[in-house]
């Protein structure tokens, strides 16, 4: 049965991930809690201060002081992007990358333009301004709403307490029971929901612009890519001349003994002949298949056809059944292919040797200039890059051609890789 054909899941794995929901749900980490309580008078400041930078470099942008001001300012920003940057960090858990440092030219006017003209101050200007009304609410949906419904269930005591003589009708305090816990069931998805909204606005506007990430992942995509072609090179030399070179010694040394059977006093020694014959045989077999071993992994000869050949040979040498989809309307660049090539061997070793899968997938397509490659299994599920498997490096080799690597394998399975990348260089 192919891979993607799955039974409905039992009533009790149904129950077991809606458990596992709501406990995602009501779990808050002390972090998200503290951010929205320590934000707000953060998030005034920075309010306070992006507020009056517009506001006074407005008013002084025509008098001598204004560009100095704005300069100033922007300097002063830089700087709270970063104080926020750390508390998003250790507070709510999302890394953001530094922004680059801010270029120094020689002499006062090019380095006033160059802070003037500098995005990511504009931008963390601009996160301080958001940060305002986001810390407002997180403070309110961490304090102000439990606070309320701790009032609101609270109701009918309050009630009876102020005013013993009237108390209030006992419909109102079933409403406001009922009420106070609703509110309080919507405490955690709150502040959940705003938590989310701090980090994507942290990602979006204090880290470096997408042409500087961009920039940053190539350099990395790069160096990783050199580092690796030079260790395959190192090994390739290591291996032919411990090997390669090694086999095509005893090979001369046994044509030697060869030449030497052939011219002796008494004539040739057709044994000795025929042993020695069979030895070089042997030999020269053997360093065929070393060379073959060691080329392999230079150009397959597999895709010499095209992904259309190569793939469907290449899992059928996969252990675990897989079944195979493709879509190549058209042929990408040998470059590609390649890429595409050593991703879904890397993949399927992975599945063999760490997932316990019993049947996998494998689906190809190529459509819009894009090349898209999935693999999935049914195994333990869990892959994660950087844990062993190798996908750390695919992504850094993927990223290399402009590539993009998803992981989805949440514990128990299945798995799902997709790796995406252009047709063309």
């Amino acid at each position: 049965m192919p891979a993607d054909d799955r039974a409905p899941a039992p009533r009790e794995a149904r129950g077991g991930e809606d458990g596992a929901e709501r406990r995602r749900y009501l779990s808050v980490r002390g972090g998200e809690w503290a951010f929205a309580v320590l934000g707000l008078p953060l998030a005034l400041g920075a309010g306070a201060y992006a507020l009056a930078v517009l506001y006074a470099g407005t008013l002084l942008s025509l008098t001598v002081l204004g560009l100095p001001f704005v300069v100033a300012a922007l300097l002063g920003a830089r700087g709270l992007g970063a104080l926020h940057r750390r508390l998003v960090g250790r507070l709510l858990g999302e890394h953001v990358d530094a922004p680059p440092a801010l270029p120094r030219p020689d002499g006062v006017l090019a380095r006033g333009r160059a802070v003037l003209t500098d995005p990511v101050a504009w931008r963390t200007l601009l996160y301080l301004l958001l940060r305002l009304p986001l810390g407002v609410l997180g403070f309110a949906a961490a304090v102000g709403l439990p606070l309320g419904c701790g009032w609101l269930i609270g109701f009918p005591f309050w009630g009876r307490l102020i005013e013993p003589d009237s108390p209030p009708p006992a419909w109102l305090d079933a409403v406001s029971v009922l009420l106070g816990l609703v509110l309080l069931a919507a405490v955690p998805g709150a502040l959940r929901v705003l938590s989310g909204a701090n980090r994507r606005l942290a990602g979006l506007l204090l880290g470096p612009v997408r042409a500087q990430r961009r920039v940053r992942e190539l350099e990395a995509a790069r160096v990783a890519l050199l580092a690796d072609g030079s260790d395959r090179l190192r090994r390739l030399e290591r291996d032919l001349h411990d090997g390669t070179q090694a086999r095509l010694v005893a090979l001369a040394i046994t044509l030697s003994l060869t030449e030497d059977a052939l011219e002796p006093a008494t004539g040739p020694d057709l044994g000795r002949l025929r042993t020695l014959i069979d030895r070089a045989k042997g030999q020269t077999e053997e360093t065929v298949a070393e060379l073959r071993l060691l080329t392999r992994g230079i150009h397959p000869v597999a895709l010499d056809g095209g992904l259309g050949e190569a793939l469907p040979g290449l899992t059928a040498t996969s252990p675990v059944p897989v079944t195979v989809r493709l879509d190549l309307a058209e042929r990408p660049h040998q470059a590609m292919e390649r890429a595409v090539y050593f991703c879904a061997a890397e993949l399927l070793t992975n599945i063999a040797r760490h997932s316990g899968a019993r049947t996998a997938g494998l689906s190809a397509s190529v459509r819009d200039g894009r090349v898209r490659l999935t693999v999935r299994d049914d195994g333990r599920g869990g892959a994660v890059p950087g844990a062993g498997t190798g996908l750390a490096g695919l992504a850094e080799r993927l990223a290399a051609v402009d590539g993009t690597l998803r992981v989805d394998s949440p514990p128990g399975g299945p798995t799902e890789i997709t790796a995406e990348l252009p047709a063309r260089l």
